[in-house]
Order: structure tokens, then C-alpha cells, then sequence
């Protein structure tokens, strides 16, 4: 009996460990890739820095010179990034939040061929940025491209205002919507049909059995996809890189471009400016990821 105590105790600890060991390699992963270097660029935002030499503590300096001294380079550089930024977030977030969702639901009136529209959608999730911002830069392109082709323009798309954001906007757009498209499939699925049939016979139209039974019947989804997309684009970078250069006249020089080139561009690095911008952008999204927390406990109460 004695032996039968042991053998049943040393079962129940291994069952208490089994959760853990499941857990210890994203744990691991985690604290490797993403919480040491949080720590570490935190603490290198404080330090002058070059990558090479060991890190020399000024304290607020850093974010001293890119809150309040005008004329710093870098002042000039962080305000225009985060606006150009917010400027690329409003514009794209809108497309990349309804464009879906009206796709979404012409599909749920279950056409023929809903699938494999669907899977055309989602296609361009499955490819890297980069490999999808060449596709369009070829298409806009201004001597060989299939726009200007198309319609007989000669539309500079890259060098001039406001095509070189339309560019932008349109290859993150097109890659970005079926994961949204996804979402919003599997939310329409969900609601009783049996509430829309009642709504028609009561004579409701459309856009009003949309706005009174359909919005509120997928809000948390909803919501759950404007503040994502809202912090993917925070994060924009590969787009204007390859398209556009940060052109014209770093008019799509987002902040992540002008960070990197602190860090890692061909002058010196002035890793610890590059590290109170990036931190400083960190936060903005944090503050993002709160809102959509209270919205969301808001929603569910």
C-alpha cells in the first residue's frame, strides 16, 4: 500500500509538471527574443552608443534632444517619421477594416464560388512583404507598368504626392485583407439567421438590419481587427522602403526608416537615439494594445 502511495504521488507531480514542460520552449523563446531585448534597448534608449564601443549612460538626453531641441537633426527626423506614420495609419486602417468586411459579406450570401474567392483573398497573406511590394512596384511602375498601360497615363507613382501613399497603401491593403476577410467570415457565420428573417419580415432594409443586427452581432471581432491592423501599420516599413525610397522629399519616411538608418545605416550608428525612437514608438503601440483591452472587457461585460 505503502509503495502504491508513492507510485500515485510521483504520478500526480509529473502531471503537475507536464503543463510547465509544454510551456519551458515559449518561455524560452520569449524571454531570448523578446523580453531581453526589450530590457536592453529600454536601457539603451538612456546611453550614447554606437554598437561597438560599451554603452555610456546620459540619461533623458536622448529623449531631451527628440522632444525638445528643435534644432536637433534628430527632432526633425522623429517628428516627421511619426507623422508621416499616423498620416500612412489613417489612411491604410480604414481600407484594411471595411474593404474586408463588405467583401465579407457578399461572400456570406453564399454566391458560387464563394471558396475559392475566399482562398483568392487570402493568397497574398501567405507571401513575404517584400515579395509582394516587388508584384506592385512592377504594376505601378511608370514606363513598363500596367496601370499607366492600362489607362494612357503617365503618372510618376513613386516620385510624386498623393500617388506615391496610394501605392503604399494599395500593395498593404491587397496583402493585408484576407486576414481580416477571415475574421469577418467566421463572425457573419455565427449570427442567427433566424434574427435577419424576423428583421425582413418586419420590413427592414438592408443597411438597417447591417447596422442594428450585423455591427453589434460582430463588434468584438470588429474591434479586435481595427486596433491589430492600427498596430501592424504603426510597424510599416518594407512598403516604402522598396517603393519609394521615403520619397518624395521623405514624404513616406516613416519612423521605423529613420530608426533603422540611425542604427544601421552607413554613418556612424547612434544606436541610442535609434533606441529612445524605437521605444518611444513601443509606447504609442502599448498605449494602442491598452485601449483595445478596455474596449474589449467593455464589450464583454
Amino acid at each position: 500500500m505503502e509503495g502504491e502511495g508513492m507510485a500515485g504521488m510521483a504520478t500526480k507531480k509529473k502531471q503537475k509538471l507536464t503543463p510547465y514542460l509544454f510551456l519551458a520552449p515559449h518561455l524560452l523563446m520569449f524571454l531570448i527574443f523578446f523580453l531581453i531585448p526589450m530590457v536592453f534597448g529600454i536601457y539603451a534608449s538612456f546611453t550614447k552608443w554606437d554598437l561597438f564601443g560599451s554603452p555610456q549612460w546620459v540619461g533623458t538626453e536622448n529623449y531631451a534632444t527628440i522632444f525638445t531641441n528643435k534644432e536637433s537633426t534628430f527632432y526633425r527626423q522623429f517628428w516627421n517619421g511619426l507623422k508621416n506614420t499616423v498620416i500612412f495609419v489613417i489612411i491604410c486602417v480604414p481600407f484594411q477594416v471595411l474593404l474586408p468586411l463588405i467583401i465579407a459579406i457578399l461572400l456570406d450570401k453564399r454566391p458560387k464560388g464563394r471558396n475559392i474567392f475566399q482562398g483568392i483573398f487570402y493568397m497574398p497573406t501567405l507571401f513575404s512583404i517584400t515579395s509582394v511590394t516587388l508584384t506592385w512596384l512592377f504594376i505601378f511602375n511608370r514606363s513598363l507598368g500596367l496601370f499607366n498601360h492600362l489607362f494612357g497615363t503617365d503618372i510618376n507613382w513613386y516620385g510624386e504626392q498623393p500617388w506615391a501613399w496610394i501605392t503604399i497603401v494599395v500593395t498593404t491593403v491587397w496583402w493585408g485583407l484576407g486576414g481580416n476577410l477571415i475574421i469577418y467570415v467566421a463572425a457573419l457565420a455565427g449570427i442567427d439567421r433566424s434574427i435577419l428573417e424576423a428583421a425582413s419580415l418586419d420590413g427592414a432594409t438592408g443597411l438597417k438590419k447591417f447596422w442594428y443586427i450585423t455591427v453589434p452581432s460582430i463588434k468584438f471581432p470588429l474591434t479586435y481587427t481595427i486596433v491589430v491592423s492600427i498596430i501592424a501599420q504603426f510597424n510599416i516599413y518594407g512598403q516604402p522602403l522598396i517603393m519609394t525610397g521615403g520619397g518624395p522629399s521623405e514624404s513616406t519616411f516613416v519612423l521605423l526608416m529613420y530608426i533603422r538608418n540611425l542604427a544601421f545605416g552607413t554613418g556612424k550608428s547612434v544606436a541610442g537615439m535609434a533606441s529612445a525612437m524605437s521605444t518611444c514608438l513601443g509606447l504609442i503601440i502599448g498605449v494602442v494594445s491598452v485601449v483595445q483591452l478596455i474596449m474589449m472587457r467593455r464589450q464583454e461585460d
